[in-house]
Protein backbone atom coordinates (compact mmCIF):
# COMPACT_ATOMS: atom_id res chain seq x y z
CA UNK A 1 0.00 0.00 0.00
CA UNK A 2 1.09 3.53 -1.05
CA UNK A 3 3.03 5.66 1.88
CA UNK A 4 1.27 8.67 0.74
CA UNK A 5 -2.92 8.69 1.45
CA UNK A 6 -3.68 11.61 -1.33
CA UNK A 7 -6.95 13.88 -0.87
CA UNK A 8 -8.38 12.85 -4.18
CA UNK A 9 -11.86 11.26 -3.75
CA UNK A 10 -13.04 8.86 -6.58
CA UNK A 11 -16.85 7.72 -6.23
CA UNK A 12 -17.64 4.16 -7.49
CA UNK A 13 -21.23 3.03 -8.50
CA UNK A 14 -21.24 -0.80 -8.12
CA UNK A 15 -18.09 -1.00 -6.54
CA UNK A 16 -19.02 -4.35 -4.19
CA UNK A 17 -19.35 -6.47 -6.89
CA UNK A 18 -16.51 -8.33 -8.78
CA UNK A 19 -14.69 -5.92 -10.35
CA UNK A 20 -15.56 -3.42 -8.22
CA UNK A 21 -13.48 -4.88 -5.08
CA UNK A 22 -10.41 -5.38 -7.48
CA UNK A 23 -10.93 -1.86 -8.27
CA UNK A 24 -11.11 -0.69 -4.95
CA UNK A 25 -8.00 -2.50 -3.66
CA UNK A 26 -6.30 -1.22 -6.99
CA UNK A 27 -7.08 2.70 -6.23
CA UNK A 28 -6.28 2.30 -2.35
CA UNK A 29 -3.01 1.25 -3.32
CA UNK A 30 -2.50 4.17 -5.74
CA UNK A 31 -3.36 6.24 -2.67
CA UNK A 32 -7.40 7.35 -3.23
CA UNK A 33 -10.04 7.99 -0.79
CA UNK A 34 -12.41 6.13 -2.05
CA UNK A 35 -16.42 6.59 -1.62
CA UNK A 36 -18.59 3.03 -2.19
CA UNK A 37 -21.89 4.30 -3.78
CA UNK A 38 -24.09 0.33 -3.10
CA UNK A 39 -27.55 -0.47 -2.43
CA UNK A 40 -26.62 -2.27 0.64
CA UNK A 41 -23.63 -1.04 2.36
CA UNK A 42 -24.01 -3.47 5.08
CA UNK A 43 -22.89 -6.37 2.53
CA UNK A 44 -20.05 -4.47 1.85
CA UNK A 45 -18.16 -4.19 5.00
CA UNK A 46 -15.39 -6.27 3.85
CA UNK A 47 -14.08 -3.58 1.61
CA UNK A 48 -13.10 -1.51 4.35
CA UNK A 49 -9.92 -3.07 4.96
CA UNK A 50 -8.83 -2.96 1.89
CA UNK A 51 -7.13 0.89 2.73
CA UNK A 52 -5.84 2.64 5.07
CA UNK A 53 -8.25 3.54 8.20
CA UNK A 54 -10.96 5.80 6.49
CA UNK A 55 -9.88 5.85 3.20
CA UNK A 56 -12.83 3.71 2.05
CA UNK A 57 -16.35 4.55 2.83
CA UNK A 58 -19.44 3.14 2.22
CA UNK A 59 -22.79 5.29 1.49
CA UNK A 60 -25.92 4.34 0.56
CA UNK A 61 -27.18 5.00 -2.92
CA UNK A 62 -29.66 3.98 -6.14
CA UNK A 63 -28.53 4.33 -9.30
CA UNK A 64 -32.20 4.68 -10.19
CA UNK A 65 -32.28 7.86 -7.65
CA UNK A 66 -31.41 11.24 -9.01
CA UNK A 67 -30.83 12.85 -5.68
CA UNK A 68 -28.98 9.22 -4.55
CA UNK A 69 -26.49 9.53 -6.85
CA UNK A 70 -26.42 13.62 -6.68
CA UNK A 71 -25.32 12.62 -2.96
CA UNK A 72 -22.67 9.84 -3.86
CA UNK A 73 -20.93 12.02 -6.55
CA UNK A 74 -20.92 15.83 -3.88
CA UNK A 75 -17.01 16.38 -3.54
CA UNK A 76 -15.85 13.39 -5.88
CA UNK A 77 -12.50 14.42 -7.76
CA UNK A 78 -13.81 11.15 -10.11
CA UNK A 79 -16.40 8.92 -10.31
CA UNK A 80 -16.40 5.06 -11.67
CA UNK A 81 -19.23 3.47 -13.02
CA UNK A 82 -19.21 -0.20 -12.78
CA UNK A 83 -23.14 -1.10 -12.40
CA UNK A 84 -24.43 -4.11 -14.66
CA UNK A 85 -26.78 -7.24 -14.62
CA UNK A 86 -26.01 -9.94 -16.90
CA UNK A 87 -29.63 -11.18 -16.85
CA UNK A 88 -32.97 -9.27 -15.95
CA UNK A 89 -34.38 -9.98 -12.72
CA UNK A 90 -36.89 -8.17 -10.82
CA UNK A 91 -36.49 -4.52 -11.04
CA UNK A 92 -32.75 -5.00 -12.36
CA UNK A 93 -33.53 -4.41 -15.69
CA UNK A 94 -30.90 -4.14 -18.70
CA UNK A 95 -32.08 -0.93 -19.50
CA UNK A 96 -32.79 0.92 -16.40
CA UNK A 97 -29.03 0.03 -15.34
CA UNK A 98 -27.24 0.33 -18.33
CA UNK A 99 -28.82 2.93 -20.34
CA UNK A 100 -30.48 4.88 -17.98
CA UNK A 101 -28.56 4.93 -15.19
CA UNK A 102 -25.16 5.50 -17.08
CA UNK A 103 -26.43 8.79 -18.55
CA UNK A 104 -27.84 9.67 -14.77
CA UNK A 105 -24.21 9.19 -13.07
CA UNK A 106 -22.71 11.27 -16.12
CA UNK A 107 -25.26 13.99 -16.46
CA UNK A 108 -24.76 14.45 -12.31
CA UNK A 109 -20.58 14.19 -12.93
CA UNK A 110 -20.66 16.84 -15.47
CA UNK A 111 -23.24 19.28 -13.74
CA UNK A 112 -21.12 18.95 -10.13
CA UNK A 113 -17.68 19.35 -12.01
CA UNK A 114 -16.19 15.87 -11.71
CA UNK A 115 -13.41 15.87 -13.01
CA UNK A 116 -12.57 12.51 -14.18
CA UNK A 117 -15.44 9.64 -14.95
CA UNK A 118 -14.87 6.04 -15.74
CA UNK A 119 -17.29 4.53 -17.42
CA UNK A 120 -16.56 0.30 -17.58
CA UNK A 121 -18.74 -1.42 -20.88
CA UNK A 122 -18.00 -4.49 -22.02
CA UNK A 123 -16.24 -5.92 -25.17
CA UNK A 124 -18.13 -7.18 -28.11
CA UNK A 125 -21.47 -5.34 -27.88
CA UNK A 126 -20.77 -3.56 -31.32
CA UNK A 127 -23.52 -5.44 -33.81
CA UNK A 128 -24.22 -8.05 -31.15
CA UNK A 129 -28.51 -8.33 -30.99
CA UNK A 130 -28.59 -9.59 -27.68
CA UNK A 131 -30.86 -6.69 -25.48
CA UNK A 132 -27.33 -6.67 -22.81
CA UNK A 133 -25.06 -5.63 -25.70
CA UNK A 134 -27.51 -3.30 -27.05
CA UNK A 135 -28.09 -1.20 -23.92
CA UNK A 136 -24.31 -1.55 -22.91
CA UNK A 137 -23.79 0.17 -26.41
CA UNK A 138 -26.62 2.87 -26.08
CA UNK A 139 -25.16 3.23 -22.21
CA UNK A 140 -21.69 4.11 -23.91
CA UNK A 141 -23.33 6.79 -26.48
CA UNK A 142 -25.29 8.19 -23.35
CA UNK A 143 -22.32 8.53 -21.59
CA UNK A 144 -20.38 9.98 -24.46
CA UNK A 145 -22.83 12.70 -24.97
CA UNK A 146 -23.53 13.86 -21.44
CA UNK A 147 -19.47 13.69 -20.23
CA UNK A 148 -17.32 13.89 -23.52
CA UNK A 149 -14.19 13.35 -21.68
CA UNK A 150 -15.07 10.12 -20.24
CA UNK A 151 -13.14 7.13 -20.52
CA UNK A 152 -14.26 3.96 -21.52
CA UNK A 153 -13.31 0.36 -21.13
CA UNK A 154 -14.86 -2.63 -22.96
CA UNK A 155 -13.30 -6.03 -21.08
CA UNK A 156 -13.48 -9.32 -22.39
CA UNK A 157 -14.80 -11.83 -20.20
CA UNK A 158 -13.36 -11.44 -16.85
CA UNK A 159 -12.06 -13.89 -14.65
CA UNK A 160 -10.52 -14.03 -10.93
CA UNK A 161 -11.14 -16.12 -7.96
CA UNK A 162 -14.77 -14.71 -7.72
CA UNK A 163 -15.61 -14.88 -11.59
CA UNK A 164 -18.98 -16.50 -12.40
CA UNK A 165 -17.51 -17.65 -15.78
CA UNK A 166 -14.58 -20.12 -15.30
CA UNK A 167 -15.94 -21.02 -11.68
CA UNK A 168 -19.34 -21.75 -13.01
CA UNK A 169 -17.85 -24.28 -15.76
CA UNK A 170 -15.71 -25.98 -12.95
CA UNK A 171 -19.12 -26.31 -11.24
CA UNK A 172 -21.08 -27.40 -14.11
CA UNK A 173 -17.73 -30.08 -14.79
CA UNK A 174 -18.05 -31.37 -11.18
CA UNK A 175 -22.15 -32.12 -11.22
CA UNK A 176 -22.73 -33.07 -14.92
CA UNK A 177 -21.70 -35.85 -17.16
CA UNK A 178 -21.03 -33.16 -19.75
CA UNK A 179 -20.71 -29.75 -20.61
CA UNK A 180 -22.25 -27.79 -23.42
CA UNK A 181 -20.46 -26.20 -26.20
CA UNK A 182 -22.99 -23.63 -26.99
CA UNK A 183 -22.49 -23.15 -31.23
CA UNK A 184 -20.66 -25.87 -31.62
CA UNK A 185 -18.05 -23.92 -29.26
CA UNK A 186 -16.65 -22.06 -31.54
CA UNK A 187 -17.26 -18.39 -29.87
CA UNK A 188 -14.11 -16.87 -29.73
CA UNK A 189 -13.24 -14.74 -26.62
CA UNK A 190 -9.95 -13.22 -24.87
CA UNK A 191 -10.59 -13.70 -21.19
CA UNK A 192 -9.00 -11.12 -19.09
CA UNK A 193 -7.52 -11.04 -15.48
CA UNK A 194 -9.62 -9.05 -13.07
CA UNK A 195 -6.27 -7.10 -11.88
CA UNK A 196 -5.37 -6.19 -14.94
CA UNK A 197 -8.76 -4.64 -15.35
CA UNK A 198 -8.48 -2.97 -12.20
CA UNK A 199 -5.06 -1.88 -12.54
CA UNK A 200 -6.00 -0.02 -16.03
CA UNK A 201 -8.83 1.66 -13.87
CA UNK A 202 -5.92 3.13 -11.73
CA UNK A 203 -4.29 4.03 -14.31
CA UNK A 204 -6.58 5.99 -16.47
CA UNK A 205 -7.50 7.74 -13.91
CA UNK A 206 -3.73 9.07 -13.28
CA UNK A 207 -3.49 10.00 -16.79
CA UNK A 208 -5.21 13.18 -18.60
CA UNK A 209 -4.88 12.14 -21.57
CA UNK A 210 -7.09 8.80 -21.53
CA UNK A 211 -10.21 11.33 -20.89
CA UNK A 212 -12.41 10.88 -23.69
CA UNK A 213 -10.60 7.37 -24.92
CA UNK A 214 -12.10 3.76 -24.95
CA UNK A 215 -9.99 1.06 -24.11
CA UNK A 216 -10.42 -2.72 -25.76
CA UNK A 217 -9.33 -4.76 -22.79
CA UNK A 218 -8.58 -8.64 -23.94
CA UNK A 219 -6.20 -11.25 -22.72
CA UNK A 220 -2.90 -12.21 -24.05
CA UNK A 221 -5.04 -15.79 -26.08
CA UNK A 222 -7.87 -16.14 -27.53
CA UNK A 223 -9.88 -18.99 -26.90
CA UNK A 224 -12.90 -20.68 -28.30
CA UNK A 225 -15.47 -21.37 -25.69
CA UNK A 226 -13.98 -25.26 -26.52
CA UNK A 227 -10.87 -24.06 -25.75
CA UNK A 228 -11.54 -22.84 -22.42
CA UNK A 229 -14.02 -26.09 -21.56
CA UNK A 230 -10.95 -28.26 -22.30
CA UNK A 231 -8.99 -25.56 -20.30
CA UNK A 232 -11.12 -26.09 -16.95
CA UNK A 233 -11.28 -29.75 -17.42
CA UNK A 234 -7.86 -29.79 -17.60
CA UNK A 235 -7.13 -27.52 -14.36
CA UNK A 236 -9.90 -29.47 -12.32
CA UNK A 237 -9.10 -33.35 -13.38
CA UNK A 238 -11.98 -34.09 -14.64
CA UNK A 239 -13.10 -36.26 -17.80
CA UNK A 240 -16.29 -34.98 -19.18
CA UNK A 241 -18.19 -34.92 -22.52
CA UNK A 242 -18.02 -32.04 -24.59
CA UNK A 243 -21.50 -32.01 -26.40
CA UNK A 244 -22.70 -29.58 -29.24
CA UNK A 245 -25.32 -27.74 -29.09
CA UNK A 246 -27.17 -25.66 -32.13
CA UNK A 247 -27.94 -22.34 -31.59
CA UNK A 248 -31.63 -23.11 -32.11
CA UNK A 249 -31.97 -25.89 -29.61
CA UNK A 250 -29.95 -23.49 -27.23
CA UNK A 251 -32.18 -20.60 -27.97
CA UNK A 252 -34.99 -22.63 -26.34
CA UNK A 253 -33.15 -23.91 -23.86
CA UNK A 254 -32.41 -20.50 -22.36
CA UNK A 255 -36.26 -19.27 -22.80
CA UNK A 256 -37.12 -22.24 -20.10
CA UNK A 257 -33.92 -22.18 -18.16
CA UNK A 258 -34.26 -18.18 -17.27
CA UNK A 259 -37.35 -18.78 -15.56
CA UNK A 260 -35.62 -19.59 -13.00
CA UNK A 261 -34.13 -17.95 -9.75
CA UNK A 262 -30.54 -17.70 -10.93
CA UNK A 263 -30.50 -19.03 -14.44
CA UNK A 264 -27.72 -20.87 -15.68
CA UNK A 265 -28.53 -19.97 -19.37
CA UNK A 266 -31.02 -17.23 -21.01
CA UNK A 267 -32.33 -16.75 -24.45
CA UNK A 268 -30.45 -13.30 -24.18
CA UNK A 269 -26.78 -15.03 -23.01
CA UNK A 270 -27.65 -17.45 -25.98
CA UNK A 271 -27.69 -14.11 -28.65
CA UNK A 272 -24.19 -12.94 -26.89
CA UNK A 273 -22.90 -16.12 -27.80
CA UNK A 274 -23.38 -15.52 -31.18
CA UNK A 275 -20.50 -12.87 -31.59
CA UNK A 276 -16.87 -12.99 -30.76
CA UNK A 277 -15.67 -11.45 -27.80
CA UNK A 278 -12.53 -9.79 -28.85
CA UNK A 279 -10.50 -6.87 -29.26
CA UNK A 280 -11.48 -4.87 -32.75
CA UNK A 281 -8.40 -4.27 -35.32
CA UNK A 282 -6.96 -0.56 -34.81
CA UNK A 283 -8.48 -0.04 -30.62
CA UNK A 284 -6.94 1.05 -27.83
CA UNK A 285 -5.95 -1.93 -25.84
CA UNK A 286 -3.45 -2.63 -22.58
CA UNK A 287 -0.64 -1.91 -24.97
CA UNK A 288 -1.73 1.48 -24.77
CA UNK A 289 -1.36 1.71 -21.05
CA UNK A 290 1.75 -0.21 -20.53
CA UNK A 291 0.23 -3.28 -19.12
CA UNK A 292 0.88 -6.79 -19.95
CA UNK A 293 -2.26 -8.65 -18.97
CA UNK A 294 -2.00 -11.98 -17.55
CA UNK A 295 -2.81 -15.53 -19.16
CA UNK A 296 -6.07 -17.60 -17.75
CA UNK A 297 -3.22 -20.53 -17.23
CA UNK A 298 -1.52 -18.30 -15.16
CA UNK A 299 -4.16 -17.46 -12.78
CA UNK A 300 -6.81 -19.71 -12.65
CA UNK A 301 -4.99 -22.77 -11.27
CA UNK A 302 -4.57 -20.88 -8.01
CA UNK A 303 -8.19 -21.23 -7.74
CA UNK A 304 -10.02 -24.23 -9.96
CA UNK A 305 -8.32 -26.72 -7.63
CA UNK A 306 -11.27 -26.68 -5.14
CA UNK A 307 -13.19 -28.44 -8.05
CA UNK A 308 -10.81 -31.35 -8.39
CA UNK A 309 -12.00 -34.44 -6.73
CA UNK A 310 -9.39 -34.25 -3.54
CA UNK A 311 -9.38 -30.15 -3.83
CA UNK A 312 -6.09 -29.15 -2.86
CA UNK A 313 -5.13 -32.52 -2.02
CA UNK A 314 -5.19 -33.67 -5.34
CA UNK A 315 -1.29 -33.45 -6.25
CA UNK A 316 -0.68 -35.55 -3.46
CA UNK A 317 -3.29 -38.55 -4.55
CA UNK A 318 -2.58 -38.31 -7.98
Amino acid sequence: MTGILSTRLVTIFGGSGFLGRHMVRALANDGWRIRVAVRRPNNALFLQPMGRVGQVQLVKANVTNEESVRAALKGADAAINLVAVLYQSGNQRFDSLHVEAAERIALLASELGVGRLLHVSALGIEGNRSHYARTKALGEKRVRSAFPGASILRPSVVFGPEDDFFNKFAWLARMSPALPLIGGGKTEFQPVFVGDVAQAAAKVLKDASTAGQTYELGGPETLTLKQIMELVLRETRRNRMLLPIPFGLARVQGVVLELLPKPLLTLDQVRMLETHNIVSEGAMTFRDLDIVPAAPGAIIPSYLWRFRKHGEFEAATS
